[in-house]
Parts: C-alpha cells; sequence; structure tokens
C-alpha cells in the first residue's frame, strides 16, 4: 500500500494498493492526488527511500507540480513518523485476525477519513478538519 497523507488534518489523500512495490503503484498514487487536490502545488511530499520514490519520472512529475521532494533517511522510520503511525493504527483495528484484502483498505481509508475522530484534531475527523480549514483559508 501506497498512500499519501497530509500531515496537517491527517487525511488520507490518495493511496495504491498492490501485492509489490512498482512503479505504476506510485504513478497512479500521484495521479490520483493530482486530481483529489486542486491546490497541490508548493507543498512537500516525503517517502522513504525506496526506488520508485527516486525514479527520474516520479522526481519529475513532483517537479512540474512545484512539490518539493524530502525522504527518510536510511533505515530512520522516525523520519517519517505520521505514515508509520497511521501504518500502525491501520494493523492494530483492521488486520490482526484478518485476511489481508483490497475492499478492506478501501473501507477503512474511508473509514479514517470520514468518521474516526482524533483529539488532536479537536475532536474531528480528518474530513471535517480538512474541509473546515479549507473553507476558513479559501
Amino acid at each position: 500500500m501506497s498512500p499519501i497523507l497530509d500531515a496537517y488534518g491527517r487525511y488520507i489523500i490518495s493511496y495504491n494498493v498492490s501485492s509489490a512495490p512498482n512503479f505504476n503503484q506510485i504513478i497512479d498514487m500521484l495521479d490520483k492526488a493530482f486530481k483529489n487536490s486542486s491546490n497541490i502545488r508548493n507543498v512537500i511530499l516525503h517517502s522513504d527511500q525506496g526506488w520508485q520514490y527516486q525514479h527520474n519520472s516520479y522526481v519529475k512529475r513532483l517537479e512540474e507540480k512545484s512539490i518539493i521532494r524530502s525522504m527518510s533517511r536510511k533505515g530512520n522510520s522516525l523520519d517519517n513518523g505520521l505514515m508509520e503511525s497511521f501504518f500502525g493504527i491501520m494493523k492494530t483495528e483492521m488486520f490482526y485476525g484478518k485476511e489481508n484484502n483490497y475492499r478492506t483498505i478501501e473501507e477503512y481509508i474511508e473509514y479514517y477519513n470520514d468518521k474516526r475522530i482524533k483529539i488532536k484534531l479537536k475532536g474531528l475527523t480528518p474530513a471535517q478538519y480538512r474541509n473546515q480549514s479549507l473553507s476558513i483559508n479559501i
């Protein structure tokens, strides 16, 4: 699974699920993010050091949108704490004792964005917090 998480509101902007990491998965994830977010310029996109995030086509797509690329230090998961936290929550709430399947992931993303409140977001869901913030900033 390769998601893009908005660090401000903890909202999953886009994601792609694949049985193994591949470049098309990452391109699809980016295309969904570009489609789902009208103002995606001048943001920072953080990732690990996976080969697909170092690919010239990936770097070029980010540059075309004026997106600043950021990468974790090698072997340091703390650099990507927000995403690691999301995966930890997802695994705890979804995977233990259940078989992994694509539909379950899709349902969880909808639940996480639209129903799961977060104390850090003033008791709102990530979707509510994002919508509230966008309406204030527009």
